[in-house]
Parts: structure tokens; sequence; C-alpha cells
């Protein structure tokens, strides 16, 4: 980067931007668990050669920071992917059960917005389609940040939800489903033709924030890619050329995503495997009654606090999955 060429090639120069990011992520948490064994070697020496017993719970809370930040650090190392440093959109679908299911794709919405933000992300809702009468038919956020992707590539599936309705008045127990599709931000350094005659753009009238402006300014765009049938839209800005980048972006994560996976003969076993947004199609159940039981179906992962998954705290499910997948020799550590 000190090489007075260096930014002679704009797109080589991101690039290497990009990786050194990707290196800091890594290093700058070893270094800080380094400084974290030291810290502890040196109040464990202090501790033996006064017989102070007031160390005593300095040293046990010192020791579990220590332990919560390795184990986070283990975590990122196991994000080895090709796109796992990646941005991502999440993409999340009401399935079977009417109002009931556009209710549940809103709560799974609020979840991942609350995971995001305690991980520090930015999130933004690029595209939202409210539900008849609760909720919502369709939303996709924007997560920005490093390894947001390699996170929470494992939330794509079908979500099922057991609970008492609040929307039945006999308040009868109600089943709904909804899908969660996640895709790799791709930027520059990624290469993919989109030829202007394979494309139809259309632009469609939508709604302000707080509902202002509802119907009065043509600012949403959707691109639909004539030969795959795949398509991208985006209506949460009030600028026409905001949403335009952002259902560009999203349809361009799409086609890539849909290359890499023919390429490893794995996209009509994913959408085989995904199937119908109905029941035995899930990955993952959450019942709220009779009993209290979010279960990851592919690990076997299990939380009997469904409120604070709900509220964001998906850490275990994503490292379960990741730990399954490195058993499974899917994956391979970070070195």
């Amino acid at each position: 980067m000190g090489r007075p060429d260096f930014w002679n090639d704009q797109e080589k120069a991101q690039v290497v931007i990009g990786e050194l990011k990707t290196l800091n992520a890594v290093i700058k948490p070893f270094e800080e668990l380094i400084g974290q064994g030291d810290d502890l070697e040196t109040m464990i020496e202090l501790a033996e050669e006064t017989g102070d017993d007031s160390f005593d719970q300095e040293l046990r809370d010192s020791t579990a920071r220590a332990v919560k930040a390795f184990e986070a650090f283990e975590l990122r190392s196991m994000l080895s992917g090709p796109n796992d440093h990646r941005s991502a959109f999440v993409t999340i679908n009401a399935g079977a059960g009417g109002t009931e299911a556009c209710d549940w794709a809103e709560m799974l919405l609020r979840q991942y917005m609350m995971w995001a933000e305690a991980h520090g992300y930015k999130v933004e809702i690029t595209d939202r389609e409210d539900g008849g009468s609760a909720g919502i038919s369709n939303a996709t956020l924007h997560i920005s940040g490093n390894l947001a992707y390699g996170y929470l590539k494992c939330e794509t599936g079908v979500h099922r939800l057991v609970r008492i309705s609040p929307f039945d008045s006999q308040s009868r127990r109600q089943t709904s489903f909804a899908s969660v599709d996640v895709l790799p931000e791709v930027d520059d350094s990624i290469s993919i033709e989109i030829r202007d005659c394979d494309l139809e753009r259309e632009v469609f009238r939508c709604g302000g924030p707080g509902g202002q402006h509802q119907n009065k300014t043509e600012s949403g765009v959707r691109y639909r890619h004539v030969p795959t049938g795949v398509v991208a839209e985006s209506r949460s800005e009030r600028s026409q050329f905001k949403n335009d980048d952002n259902a560009m972006a999203l349809l361009k994560a799409k086609l890539i995503k849909m290359e890499e996976m023919k390429r490893e003969a794995e996209y009509a076993k994913m959408y085989d495997e995904k199937g119908e947004i109905s029941f035995g199609s899930q990955i993952r159940n959450y019942v709220l009654q009779p009993y209290q039981l979010v279960k990851d179906l592919r690990t076997g992962f299990e939380v009997g606090n469904p409120r604070s998954v709900l509220d964001g705290d998906l850490d275990g499910f994503i490292e379960a999955y990741l730990r399954m997948k490195l058993e499974q020799g899917e994956t391979t550590p970070a070195t």
C-alpha cells in the first residue's frame, strides 16, 4: 500500500484493502487475547506472592472475560469461506398461516435486527411489504459489516412457530411458517456480467417512512433478470436512485449465489430441501405453547428461553451450526 502506484488500479487496490480488513479482523482479536493472557498471568503471580484473597474475585472476573473472548475468537476462526467476510442481505417471506405467518415473519425481522445491532453491525431495511392486517408479507435487511454473511448463512431455511394465537378469539394453538434467505453482498472485486437486454426494470409507488407520501411517489424499483427469472426490489428509500442501487446490489448477490451453488452442484439440492414454506420443511422450531423451546433440527441445539432467542440471541445456534460443518469437513478453521 505504500507504493506510489498502489492507487493506479482502483479495483485492485480495493481488493487489497478488503483483504487487509479481513486479516485485521482476525489479528486484532488474537493480539487482544494474548494481552488478556499476559494480564491473567501477572495477576496470578501477584496473588501467589502476596497471599491476598482480595484478588480472587477480580481474577475470576478476568478469567471469565478471557474465556468469553477466546470463544468468540474460536467462532470467528471457523469462518473461512470465500464470502464469509462479506456483508449480508437477509430476506424473510411469510409462508403458510395467513395473518399468523405475517406476524411471525415480522418477529423474525425484529430478531435479526436485534442480533445485528447487538453485534455492532449497521442494519437497514431495504424492502418491506406489510401483511394484510398484521406483520409483513416479506422484507429484506441489509446487514453491513465484516463476517455478517459468515455468521448468518446458517439461518437460510424455513422457521416454524407454535403458539397460542393472539388473533384467534378462541385462543387456539396455531402453527406458522416463514422462510429466511441469506445472501452475501457482492462488490466490485467480483465480476458479474448483466446485460441490459436481460433486465426488466419496473418502478412502482410506495409509502415513505411512517406511512408518509403513501402511493404518491414512484420511488420503488424492481429488477427482473429474464434468463433466470430472479427478481430483486427495494422500496424503503424516498429516493428512486437509492432504491435502484439497493435493488441492483441484491440482484447481483442473488445471481452470484445461484452461480456458486450451481458450480457446487448444490443449487437444486438446497431448494429441494427447503421446499414449500410449510410443515415438514423447517430447519428450526420455536415453541411458545404448550411448553417453551427453540430447537434447531439440523444440529440438535436447543434453548429453553424463546424470548431470549427472539430478542436476537442467536450465537448458540450459529456456533452449533459452524461446529457441525467443521466436523463434517465442509469447512476448515482459518489460519
